[in-house]
């Protein structure tokens, strides 16, 4: 059993630290720029440290991780998606032009990063809202991920730990702003890559090293149960069958949905707008690429391994320890399975996950319905002060997270992020990638794509993709059928269907419609 006063002074500790951050967050925040986008002038350690710790949150490490307990190894393809997309491809192609683009365009927020390149405030208006209404479904299985793990290392109820955690993040969030949010990051980063190379450690440690780890878990290839081998599933080390529907969701919905959904997420991109120059964001490279490597790598590779574990100990694959709950598998392994003193280190790590996440998307969240929405948008920028609307903003969203976290079904976590993900690829990475690269991407463009992306992930997720439409019931509401379309289409993601979709539009109406004028294109590219 943990020793309570040991614990209690270590937390103690650890939100003393993280307050005063938030403190010298919000003594450097003297002006809309500096709450918005930190001031543009962060240290790239600090904007690597942010922009993984703000990526991988507990729905990586506990959603995910539970997720290859489930499927297995093959989940690894996500953590070679998240390096080469999310910090290669992100950070020097579009890191680069972001930035300058927001530095030209006097851009506080993504939203208004694109609604100033295409010279339209429904943009603006209509992405703040989109962010604004779905977001708080990311935040809440963020919030569900911490509060699980806090439930079963210190046998507390979880609707207590969703609150504790709301209250500690939501009170550094609403005063310092991002510089706050960033500073606090950066040590939660910190945190996180030393707990996950100790949990790699031990796990190898506990289960007889490298080699006897891995060859024991390819021997369980028998133990897969029926459901899941129907499914597709040929055992822990190995890819699904091909086309089977566990394959589907393991390339289309996880790998491709979070792999590429990454480059459009408001929350990561804007922090390509708070650093000096484009030398600062190839210097953080060095750092995100390694920190991602280990916090999706490990999660992946010791969520399959716990399988060898439990049925070392129990006769028993994880899924049934976990009752049938992916979102249980690792914070049963890791209070099961390792030292106390690391269940504690453990502990910090995944609060510094969640906090780090949950801060910036409280920040993004309001930003986008105070600033973008409410103040750009319906009140057309009359308002001269954003950020008391951006506060009261924050804690309305903060609200709607919480009740989401209270009300969202088990193993909910992996699910809820790749859907975020997925929708943010088909809403805004066609007209994300237009702003950036192709001059000829016309405003009329712009919002076709933006709302063929939307509408067309929304309508596969309530009609067609059978792992949402079943449980929503749309369709059986007013069609009399559980989807729409049968066989394979149903699990398809719909980050396969509505992104190209939002692409093909863009291209098409843009050729099709006037150029922007060249002289707003200039001041959009200067140097």
């Amino acid at each position: 059993m943990i020793s309570t006063p040991v614990l209690g002074v270590i937390i103690l500790i650890y939100l003393m630290v993280i307050f005063y951050l938030g403190w010298l967050g919000y003594k450097r925040t003297t002006e809309s720029e500096d709450y918005m986008v930190a001031g543009r002038k962060i240290h790239p350690y600090i904007l690597a440290l942010s922009y993984g710790a703000t990526f991988i949150s507990t729905s990586a490490i506990i959603g995910f991780g539970g997720a290859a307990g489930a499927l297995g190894m093959g989940l690894l393809w996500l953590a070679f998606m998240n390096i080469l997309v999310g910090i290669f491809i992100a950070f020097v192609f579009f890191g680069s032009r972001t930035r300058r683009l927001g530095l030209n365009l006097g851009a506080v927020t993504f939203p208004e990063l694109l609604g100033r390149r295409f010279q339209s405030r429904f943009i603006q208006g209509f992405s703040g809202a989109l962010i604004g209404i779905f977001m708080p479904l990311y935040a809440g299985i963020v919030l569900i991920g911490g509060a699980r793990f806090l439930e079963a290392t210190l046998n507390i109820n979880y609707d207590i730990a969703v609150l504790i955690l709301t209250v500690i993040v939501a009170a550094y969030v609403i005063t310092g702003g991002l510089i706050a949010v960033m500073y606090t990051d950066a040590l939660q980063g910190s945190l996180m890559f030393i707990g996950m190379v100790f949990l790699l450690a031990f796990t190898y440690i506990k289960l007889g090293g490298i080699t006897a780890a891995h060859s024991a878990l390819t021997a369980m290839n028998d133990l897969v149960p029926e459901s899941l081998a129907a499914g597709g599933h040929l055992g822990w080390t190995s890819m699904p069958v091909f086309g089977s529907p566990i394959w589907w969701t393991l390339v289309s919905t996880l790998v491709l949905g979070v792999g590429i959904g990454v480059l459009a997420q408001p929350q990561l991109a804007v922090r390509f707008m708070t650093v000096r120059n484009d030398a600062a964001l190839n210097r953080a490279v060095l750092v995100g690429g390694p920190f991602i490597l280990m916090m999706t790598g490990v999660a992946f590779t010791v969520g399959a391994l716990s399988n060898v574990y439990f049925y070392q100990a129990r006769e028993m694959i994880s899924v049934a320890v976990a009752g049938g709950n992916t979102d249980l598998i690792m914070p049963a392994f890791i209070n099961d399975a390792m030292p106390e003193t690391f269940v504690i280190l453990f502990m910090l790590t995944l609060l510094a996950a969640a906090m780090s996440t949950l801060s910036s998307q409280f920040h993004t969240m309001g930003t986008s319905i105070g600033h973008d929405f409410y103040r750009e948008f319906l009140k057309r920028g009359d308002l001269g002060q954003t950020i008391n609307i951006t506060k009261v903003a924050i804690a309305v969203t903060i609200l709607a997270s919480v009740i989401l976290a209270y009300i969202l079904p088990i193993s909910i976590i992996a699910r809820a992020t790749a859907i975020f993900f997925g929708l943010c690829a088909a809403a805004f990475l066609p007209m994300y990638t237009g702003a950036l690269f192709w001059k000829r991407m016309t405003r009329e463009g712009a919002i076709a794509s933006l709302l063929v992306g939307t509408f067309s992930s929304l309508f596969w997720l309530a009609f067609v993709h059978k792992a949402e439409a079943l449980p929503l019931g749309i369709s059986k509401a007013l069609f009399g059928v559980d989807t729409i379309l049968t066989g394979t289409w149903t699990v398809v993601d719909p980050i396969l269907v509505a992104t190209p979709l939002a692409f093909i539009t863009a291209i098409v109406v843009s050729l099709l419609t006037k150029p922007t004028p060249k002289e707003h294109l200039d001041a959009c590219f200067k140097k």
